[in-house]
């Protein structure tokens, strides 16, 4: 059976290893895997990729940035040829980028089986692009893993027949639990004993000047009641120099250049509390057992919120002060981890993988 991976952004790396690696351990089965080059990674180095366990990519399709139509368009036009050329059996997509889209949409048209990794989550907010890529992807995926129970019930409610839908947890979740020991590793011995941990990249958030504003101003609030640490993500820096803001640590706020992922998986483990609108911290908090807080008005993982450690604060300044000082407090919500976060999704889809093509061979 030939395997084609196609990634196109630092989280689908950190999604597609486990799955890779769980797939070596069946006879007969090829891989490889296809980068779109959507986001460019200073941090995905020789050693991300040994972290890993992960060969660097086989192919690169070198799209860079564009917009979201640009983009889709050129990773399409790219991404064809490679499925004449290969042929795979099965190509599986990641995440919700205009990668995961536009290879779906390619496999569609050329008849090319297609399963999404992370299949179900909804925000129910159409004006994220992210929202419309899962969306699409879903409908056209012959084979669709949901990461929790959450993502079977969207899926039945689109019409999407039961017989392609798998839950095996999630497997952003066995890269965690794999790389958690070596994460510890790079903890800074002068670390603050408590800190609040903060990241901000998404476009509603930093592009909209004067809400950003307005959260530097919450964080001075917050840096007065314990350490902030502040990775800055260059989209956010770009912004804050168009306003002329200076990016020099004060007020309790360390500002630091963005960090690999096992330096920033450290921080987390650590953390009092932290501030992000990024979708894959809402999980890893979670599994870590550390408060979240998320700048923004809703989230397609709200499993997070009813089971794990995640509360949506929405771009109210006051609340994210608030919470951050409740968290202080010690007055901490109850939580758990989801079922099926385990460290093993990964061996779960590859054993239905496995089996489908199994399946397929005897009645051929």
């Amino acid at each position: 059976m030939n395997i084609c991976h196609v990634v196109g952004a630092r989280p689908n790396f950190m999604k597609a290893a486990p799955v890779l690696r769980a797939l070596r351990s069946y006879a007969a089965t090829e891989q490889f895997v296809v980068h779109t080059g959507q986001h460019y990674d200073f941090n995905m180095s020789d050693v991300f990729f040994q972290q890993l366990e992960m060969a660097p990519p086989d192919i690169n399709l070198q799209v860079g940035s564009g917009s979201h139509a640009q983009q889709t368009a050129q990773i399409m036009s790219r991404f064809e040829p490679v499925v004449l050329e290969r042929k795979p059996d099965l190509v599986l997509v990641y995440g919700d980028v205009n990668s995961t889209v536009a290879a779906a949409l390619v496999c569609a048209k050329l008849g090319t089986k297609l399963g999404h990794v992370e299949a179900g989550l909804r925000s129910s907010d159409r004006s994220m692009p992210e929202e419309i890529n899962r969306l699409l992807t879903d409908q056209l995926a012959d084979l669709l893993f949901t990461p929790s129970v959450d993502g079977n019930i969207n899926l039945a409610r689109e019409g999407i027949s039961e017989e392609k839908v798998h839950l095996v947890g999630n497997v952003m979740i066995d890269t965690v639990v794999r790389m958690l020991p070596a994460a510890r590793q790079t903890i800074a011995a002068d670390l603050p004993e408590h800190f609040a941990l903060v990241t901000l990249h998404r476009p509603a958030n930093v592009d909209v000047p004067e809400w950003l504003d307005e959260f530097i101003k919450a964080l001075v609030v917050i840096g007065k009641q314990i350490p902030v640490l502040f990775p800055v993500h260059p989209r956010t820096r770009q912004q804050l120099l168009a306003r002329g803001k200076s990016l020099a640590s004060s007020h309790g706020i360390l500002l630091m250049n963005p960090l690999p992922y096992l330096e920033f998986l450290g921080l987390q483990t650590r953390a009092t509390v932290v501030v992000t609108d990024s979708g894959g911290i809402q999980e890893e908090t979670t599994f870590l057992g550390v408060p979240c807080l998320t700048v923004r008005e809703n989230t397609e993982r709200p499993i997070t919120v009813t089971t794990g450690t995640n509360l949506l604060v929405g771009r109210d300044p006051q609340k994210i002060c608030a919470e951050v000082k409740r968290v202080l407090s010690g007055n901490v919500k109850r939580t758990g981890v989801p079922p099926l976060w385990d460290g093993h999704a990964a061996e779960r889809i590859a054993s239905v993988i496995k089996g489908k093509a199994a399946g397929t061979a005897s009645t051929g």
